[in-house]
């Protein structure tokens, strides 16, 4: 059993008991998630912003503190159940960017992505690969599960320490852990459970082509049946979110400050027919881990599902975000705005857009349930 409660390691001078001492790298990358004395001031762990309780996402707010309780980003953290689904970088058969890690997908693999927050300056904080090191150095569970697992001398040399580090925390996040499929989507499709009338209809509504086209961007199996189904196809798209002007009032980035999204990928030089792009994210447990779209700009499902709604009408009324009572604002990045696939059917009634939200929630793992009971 995996242990989800807030974990301190307290190192000892006392001998460490051999049944402490990770035996797998899955088991170690799991200690590894949850140790705080990764991070410069000992408060961080991966945990942190991937909270396992609320669907591996950061619950406390649109973007995630550093920590040097301080320092704000201007992202909002993906969740990372089910990212070990997510294929490398590359550009699919239609010609368009898809997979990779982050919202600009600048880490190929699990592995890549683990190695990041510990030595970003405004999450975690570690000057270098040799200060992590040092810190698992510390610990003398470490020090006798790395060598056990790698190499003998795999904490020699700070960059294949570095590399053990992030593979066995990889290793973890690939456990039925963060991809249990349990929802009651999943139990639905193996005949346990049946939907009720609204998140059936909120179900047909998803998947069709002739009303919304939702599964355009979020379904990845060629089949509603796919009993391993993402709901995303990781493509890069512009779909017009609108600039978080309380996030850059509170992170102090200016506002009118554009994110290129996937523009700013290494590989891709800034490309001007890339800006504005971010990755289509999993819609698995969706409803409990909000704040919602790249920069946390929505609180609300039923408002994302407005949002894009308001594409397909010119009425005033159905093109108001109710949690500001104003009309969405302008996309950050017009120039590459995905018309095409935002623009079509007819706009969905509030009966139709209420049966979408519910079918959504039928996507949380059955560990979330409850909190759907606390919204």
């Amino acid at each position: 059993m995996y242990r989800f409660a807030a974990i301190a390691f307290v190192l000892a001078s006392s001998p460490v008991l051999a049944e402490d001492v990770p035996t797998t790298l899955e088991a170690l990358g799991e200690r590894l998630f949850f140790d705080v004395n990764l991070s410069a001031n000992r408060t961080q762990s991966c945990a942190t912003c991937h909270d396992p309780d609320y669907g591996f996402a950061d619950p406390r707010g649109m973007a995630s503190i550093g920590d040097d309780g301080e320092s704000l980003g201007d992202r909002n953290a993906p969740s990372a159940a089910y990212a070990a689904f997510t294929p490398e970088f590359h550009k699919n058969t239609d010609g368009i960017w898809a997979g990779g890690q982050f919202w600009d997908g600048r880490a190929n693999r699990l592995e890549d992505q683990a190695g990041g927050p510990p030595l970003n300056p405004i999450e975690m904080s570690m000057a270098d690969e040799a200060a992590v090191i040092a810190r698992l150095l510390e610990d003398p569970v470490y020090t006798e599960a790395f060598p056990t697992l790698f190499d003998d001398d795999v904490l020699g040399d700070p960059q294949s320490g570095y590399t053990a580090m992030t593979d066995a925390i990889a290793a973890f996040e690939r456990t039925e852990v963060f991809s249990p499929f349990d929802s009651k989507y999943d139990r639905f499709l193996r005949g346990e459970v049946e939907l009720t009338r609204e998140e059936d209809l909120g179900r047909v509504l998803f998947f069709s082509e002739q009303f919304t086209n939702c599964n355009l961007c979020h379904q990845l199996g060629k089949s509603q049946l796919d009993p391993q189904e993402t709901f995303t196809n990781y493509e890069y798209h512009n779909i017009g979110v609108p600039e978080n002007l309380a996030l850059r009032d509170l992170n102090g980035v200016a506002r009118g400050t554009v994110d290129i999204g996937l523009a700013a990928h290494p590989d891709m030089d800034s490309n001007p027919t890339l800006r504005g792009k971010f990755k289509t994210p999993t819609l698995r447990n969706v409803a409990v881990t909000g704040p919602y779209m790249h920069n946390g700009v929505f609180e609300d499902l039923r408002t994302v599902v407005l949002f894009y709604n308001q594409f397909n009408t010119t009425d005033v009324k159905r093109r108001t975000n109710p949690e500001t009572d104003e009309t969405f604002r302008m996309p950050a990045v017009p120039a590459t705005l995905a018309v095409e696939e935002l623009t079509h059917g007819p706009a969905l009634d509030d009966r139709r857009v209420d049966a979408i939200v519910a079918f959504l929630k039928t996507l949380t793992d059955a560990r979330y349930e409850h909190l759907l009971d606390e919204q």
